[in-house]
């Protein structure tokens, strides 16, 4: 049960993600009286990084983006962290599998002219999907969805262009020797969490918030919630009253789907550091391996999209036979 003087507080926090460690960092600096709340029995969300391994593996995310804005990277770099400056490989490709340095060309210009046309649609402008911008029958298609799959999730004909371009890239990307999420889950240690206990019912409908927990019933003068779109969706949170906008609204933000394994490498002076590869450029269901990482001897796979569904559902070792493969 929750212990006296949790069950009476300012605020709650539903779930113990990036999101909801972000707001529990403002609210600890104001002096707000709260608790988190997670489902889980860990914290960071898609943020995490497992050290029982010879290197920190990210699991979850594992780069700064726009690392030059990024809020995160100035938490890592004052809590201690080792930021690591040096530029992805993704437009390069290390070896010729079948992807010559003149196709490399030919399709770095197909794919700024693809971007030019996004940019070119204004915000006033139609939406359409980024399927509809391709160049009919140019040849690199195929790896233009691919490259979709990793940056989104999902192929081309799932993505807006208006909200595609509402995203502010800088392009600068870095990462954390130590992990991306194990700077998300260090700041959980001097905010109050309660693992391991989910929030089933928030009941709105009084002055002040219900927060029906798996540990008990919490009052509150408001909630943040920061649970995926697909749990609100899924109403497997239940608001009193129903939020049915809020909810209808979820349905169509779905998450994308992008998985990623590591290989250990027995001879890694064969592969060049932070190398890259993409297995086929002649297909949309390939992967994208990053090689050597920050040094070490692994070749990190990334697969996204359709693949990524039908790779997880071919069962335990589909992902590695697949990657051997390519």
């Amino acid at each position: 049960m929750l212990s006296r003087g949790t069950d009476d507080l300012e605020v709650v926090v539903v779930g113990a993600g990036a999101a909801g460690l972000g707001a529990a960092m403002r609210l600890a600096a104001a002096r707000v009286s709260f608790t988190v709340f997670e489902a889980r029995g860990r914290v960071g969300g898609r943020a995490y990084t497992i050290a029982d391994t010879p290197f920190p593996l990210d699991l979850g995310c594992g780069w700064l983006h726009s690392a030059d804005r990024n809020p995160w990277t100035q938490i890592a770099a004052e809590a201690g962290f080792t930021i690591d400056r040096t530029l992805p490989a993704w437009g390069t490709q290390s070896f010729d599998l079948g992807f010559s340095a003149e196709d490399q060309d030919a399709f770095a210009l197909a794919s700024r002219r693809f971007h030019d046309r996004f940019e070119a649609i204004g915000p006033n402008d139609a939406d359409c999907s980024a399927a509809e911008l391709l160049e009919p029958d140019c040849r690199f298609n195929p790896l233009l969805n691919a490259v979709s799959t990793y940056v989104n999730g999902v192929e081309l004909d799932l993505i807006s262009v208006q909200d595609s371009n509402r995203y502010a890239d800088t392009g600068v990307n870095w990462r954390v020797a130590e992990g991306y999420g194990t700077v998300i889950a260090a700041q959980a240690a001097s905010v109050p969490i309660r693992l391991n206990c989910p929030v089933m019912l928030i009941d709105h409908r009084g002055k002040r918030v219900a927060i029906e927990t798996a540990l008990g019933t919490v009052m509150a003068d408001a909630v943040i919630v920061t649970v995926p779109t697909p749990l609100i969706a899924a109403q497997g949170i239940r608001f009193r009253p129903e939020l049915t906008d809020k909810a209808a609204a979820a349905s169509v933000l779905p998450l994308g789907l992008a998985d990623k394994l590591f290989m250990a490498v027995e001879v890694p002076e064969l592969l060049p550091m932070d190398g890259h590869l993409i297995g086929n450029s002649n297909k949309t269901a390939t992967g994208s391996y990053h090689l050597r990482p920050l040094g070490r001897p692994l070749i990190e796979g990334f697969f996204g999209g359709r693949l990524a569904h039908e790779l997880e559902a071919a069962g335990p070792g589909a992902l590695f036979d697949f990657a051997v493969a390519e």
